[in-house]
């Protein structure tokens, strides 16, 4: 309870100034690029006043939060290479759906989305090779975003799934993501993701979340490691601007529909999970550190 309460405050402390702000104005434009990174580590400080709070033993937070030692450390780098592409297979899938159901239409023969975020005119063939490499360094970003996603991924995937384990793997996946989708709240209320600044945006982002949740989480315990949920989570960032340069320049996109965490991401993440699920890849875990209070 300590360590929900104080990353939805911190969560809204550090996204206050755009709510006091002028969404029309420049000022907003800047703070949105910056504070939803700053609040991304309010999981982190979370975590470590839930640690000394409840005097978590020193040699055992490391091992607790996953972070150490990385054993097996074959095991551990397999699943960090996985980590780093996945997310990019899932978000193609989630926009392959997304056409299936004519929720977007695809342009790619003269990449006029692309085009369009673009500042200078480019030919069709620069056009080709520039979403060529925006596609082949989405792993390689996944590596630079690991800075901020390690700050939420400390919080959701290193303390509080573990210490919500001994309720059962599921309702642990289910409760992370559940509270990790709600943390948004002070974002998506003001319209980030999906256009959507209303219950019907917070419960599109809380639905996804719990999918990538049980993705990430299900990272973190077959591993034994939190750093494969922070590679994929980095990963998922890098790649979710995707469906925003594939389509069609003038044609309407509906984000609720088409965003990873979307509709899209829904039908393709549950295909997902349930692949694992059947494969019994829940039921294999590396034993985790002693039990601790969330």
């Amino acid at each position: 309870m300590i360590f929900v309460l104080v990353s939805f405050g911190l969560a809204w402390l550090a996204i206050l100034p755009l709510w006091l702000v002028d969404a029309d104005g420049s000022t907003f434009d800047e703070l949105s690029r910056i504070l939803p990174s700053v609040m991304m580590f309010a999981p982190l400080v979370a975590t470590l006043v839930v640690i000394f709070w409840i005097r978590v033993p020193r040699g055992q937070r490391l091992r607790f939060l996953g972070m150490w030692p990385l054993r097996p450390a074959k095991r551990v780098v397999w699943f960090i290479v996985a980590a780093a592409v996945a997310p990019l297979i899932i978000v193609l899938a989630c926009i392959g759906v997304s056409s299936l159901f004519g929720w977007i239409q695809l342009d790619l023969v003269t990449f006029s989305g692309l085009q369009a975020e673009l500042d200078a005119p480019m030919g069709t063939d620069e056009l080709r090779l520039v979403m060529l490499v925006q596609i082949v360094a989405i792993p390689f970003g996944a590596i630079f975003n690991v800075v901020v996603t390690f700050g939420e991924e400390a919080g959701w995937r290193g303390w509080l799934l573990p210490a919500l384990r001994p309720l059962g793997v599921w309702p642990a996946l289910v409760l992370t993501g559940t509270i990790w989708g709600l943390w948004h709240a002070p974002v998506i209320l003001l319209g980030h993701n999906f256009n959507e600044p209303n219950v019907w945006g917070l419960l599109l982002m809380t639905v996804g979340s719990i999918g990538w949740g049980i993705v990430f989480g299900w990272l973190r315990l077959r591993s034994g490691s939190l750093w494969p949920a922070v590679l994929g989570h980095g990963a998922l960032n890098a790649s979710g601007g995707l469906v925003l340069i594939v389509g069609m320049a003038d044609a309407p996109v509906n984000l609720a529909l088409v965003n990873p965490f979307g509709v899209a991401g829904w039908i393709v993440l549950a295909v997902v999970v349930s692949i694992l699920a059947f494969a019994g890849q829940f039921k294999r875990e590396p034993q985790l550190a002693s039990k601790q209070k969330a």
